[in-house]
């Protein structure tokens, strides 16, 4: 399949510069994330007094919590959400995936830029933007940190009853019921046929792909996880998984190549529905796969986007199945439906 044609210089009534993504250093969060710096315990405690009792001293003689805890995690995870993004009431029921923020944040930011991208540098803000989260599960992170940072609505799709009734709760208790709808995949094969209508319309899908191929590989990569984290001691009761995980979040037959791969397929039945897929793709070495699949599956334009939190490193997907005339009209709709 040929290249599609380059991005075509655009006339601009203004007349100072496009605005650009600013850089982002190796190893650096997105510019716009906001967990930059070491956070200020004392405030996130007066905001969340249960944090006290978790808060450690570091090797570095700095205050920290306990990353190998569940129970830490998750409440530290909900002061962060009461602090930074203003979401009073978020829990999420034992044993479900309690996830780091900042990356999520992170890849919202990266999509953010994508669109800026087919917009003269400008910023994609507002309801205009549809974002569908494919397994949202019972955090809601995504939808919770996209509307907060950009306003932009989302719908969050499960095949989990229990994951849904848990997001639901978070989003009724903020009173977000506008800004973010919940849907149950009803098919477990299926991504995105059986869950869209044919009149709908997205401006990007994301996605937190199952890691593992097996519940033993998910329980070895936590074992992994527990010695990164210099808590591995035999004589100590070890929780299933250090930052929690249902059988559907953590793993799936064929693992994540094999997710990847039908996810490439399916969208190419929504091409038409969506501007913009994308997915986070965890191991590198699954990256020569799911690129293939891709171009089989027809999508004109493929992106990579590496992120860095500190020594972790990650990386998203995106592609499309618009040319860039269609990428700009899609977006100048949206501007021009958005209230100033």
């Amino acid at each position: 399949m040929p290249a599609p044609p380059a991005e075509p210089p655009v006339m601009r009534q203004k007349s100072h510069p496009p605005r650009q993504p600013k850089a982002i250093a190796k190893g650096q969060l997105h510019p716009r994330n906001r967990h930059q710096g070491r956070y200020d315990f004392p405030r996130l405690i007066e905001a969340s007094p249960e944090l006290g009792r978790f808060v450690i001293l570091n090797p570095y003689g700095k205050q920290s919590i306990d990353f190998a805890d569940p129970e830490a995690v998750r409440v530290f995870n909900r002061a962060l959400m009461r602090q930074l993004y203003g979401i009073a009431h978020w829990d999420i029921p034992p044993g479900y995936l309690c996830p780091p923020i900042p990356g999520r944040a992170d890849y919202l930011h990266g999509l953010a830029d994508l669109l800026a991208e087919s917009s003269d540098g400008a910023i994609a803000r507002g309801k205009g933007v549809r974002v569908l989260d494919i397994g949202t599960g019972a955090n809601c992170i995504y939808p919770l940190l996209g509307h907060s940072d950009y306003g932009w609505r989302f719908v969050g799709s499960d095949i989990d009853p229990v994951a849904l009734a848990a997001a639901r709760s978070i989003v009724q208790a903020n009173g977000l019921g506008d800004a973010i709808e919940l849907r149950q995949q009803h098919e477990p094969q299926h991504i995105f046929q059986g869950l869209l209508a044919s009149d709908e319309r997205f401006t990007l899908t994301l996605c937190n792909p199952p890691f593992h191929a097996s519940a033993a590989e998910a329980a070895s990569g936590s074992t992994r996880k527990w010695k990164n984290l210099g808590k591995l001691d035999p004589k100590r009761k070890l929780p299933v998984l250090n930052f929690g995980g249902q059988s559907n979040e953590l793993w799936c037959a064929g693992g994540e190549v094999a997710f990847l791969r039908r996810m490439a397929r399916e969208s190419a039945t929504a091409a038409g529905q969506v501007l913009w897929f994308s997915s986070l793709v965890s191991k590198a070495g699954n990256l020569a796969a799911f690129n293939a699949a891709l171009q089989q599956a027809g999508a004109l334009k493929v992106r990579q986007v590496d992120m860095a939190q500190g020594n972790k490193q990650s990386r998203f997907v995106a592609w499309t199945f618009h040319d860039v005339a269609a990428r700009r009209a899609w977006l100048k709709g949206i501007a021009d439906s958005t209230p100033n």
